[in-house]
């Protein structure tokens, strides 16, 4: 995918109906996730200059969007990215065991895909979970009140 597909397009269009016709760039988080989803889960330059280019911005504004949210990815990712939640309420209810036995567990660290492409492992800042905590997300969803066997778990339902 090197260009935006009209598919695409529609998709971006319709959320910025949401917006004042002249302010187009506050689609740029909507349109990164489309773009990146569509992509396998990881975003280009190429893809990032074309979103600069569809909603009339500069392309450094779409770069610092892009670099700034853990959610978007510059680099190729594995099927099923792992994000954990280590800020310090999860810190307090487990989550470096957690994050211990995911990297253990896949043979990898934090920012790191397994030799297979099956999974991505990330360290995020905050889920926004924090009375369930520890929390991981993936795949938009939220796993909460982990445990080493509620990841067990989890990890056997994908492999």
């Amino acid at each position: 995918m090197n260009t935006l597909s009209e598919q695409t397009k529609q998709k971006i269009d319709h959320w910025l109906k949401k917006y004042p016709s002249d302010q187009r760039q506050s689609g740029v988080m909507y349109a990164l996730s489309v773009v990146q989803e569509e992509n396998g889960g990881w975003l280009t330059e190429t893809l990032m200059d074309a979103i600069a280019d569809y909603l009339n911005m500069p392309k450094i504004a779409v770069y610092e969007v892009a670099t700034f949210y853990s959610m978007f990815e510059l680099n190729p990712v594995g099927r099923h990215k792992i994000s954990v939640c280590t800020n310090i309420s999860c810190m307090l209810c487990g989550s470096e065991e957690i994050a211990a036995y995911l990297k253990e567990r896949l043979g990898i660290g934090f920012n790191e895909t397994t030799a297979d492409g099956k999974f991505t492992l990330k360290e995020v800042e905050c889920l926004a979970a924090c009375g369930r905590a520890p929390v991981l997300q993936m795949a938009g969803d939220y796993y909460e009140n982990l445990t080493i066997e509620k990841v067990d778990r989890l990890l056997k339902e994908l492999e």
